[in-house]
């Protein structure tokens, strides 16, 4: 979480748990120390995965990662419903179109492709030379 993110991130939490109709409001002082309790609570999950992730040789940390560093602080019981989170962004993700590349998009061969990038180097190559 960015420092702009957090207090706005923080906020629409609070938003969506204390609706208008509540008629409960927090002051500054409690949503600072509430978004600083984020912010170390992520931190202190984030290089437990890192560590994590580094014994299993792997550069990227993932959400099985996550889930070993929350039970080895002692919050199992947020395992299951962050796996279930991770399990519905990859399905979101799946569904995604995928982006085509500028290359697929040219509807190019490669070959023609590798004949435009040598006449457009040939171009340079004699603008630079020229006297």
């Amino acid at each position: 979480m960015s420092d702009r993110e957090g207090p706005t991130t923080v906020q629409k939490i609070l938003t969506e748990i204390l609706p208008p109709s509540s008629n409960l409001t927090t002051t500054k002082d409690y949503r600072d120390a509430l978004i600083e309790a984020c912010v170390e609570f992520i931190t202190m999950i984030s290089s437990e995965a890192n560590e994590i992730s580094e014994k299993d040789a792997k550069k990227t940390i993932s959400a099985e990662h996550v889930a070993m560093a929350l039970k080895s602080l002692g919050f199992e019981s947020y395992v299951g419903p962050v796996m279930e989170s991770a399990d519905e962004y990859k399905k979101m993700m799946a569904g995604r179109e995928k982006k085509t590349s500028k290359i697929d998009q040219s509807g190019l061969s490669a070959e023609e492709l590798i004949a435009q990038q040598q006449a457009l180097f040939r171009g340079a190559a004699e603008k630079y030379n020229a006297p």
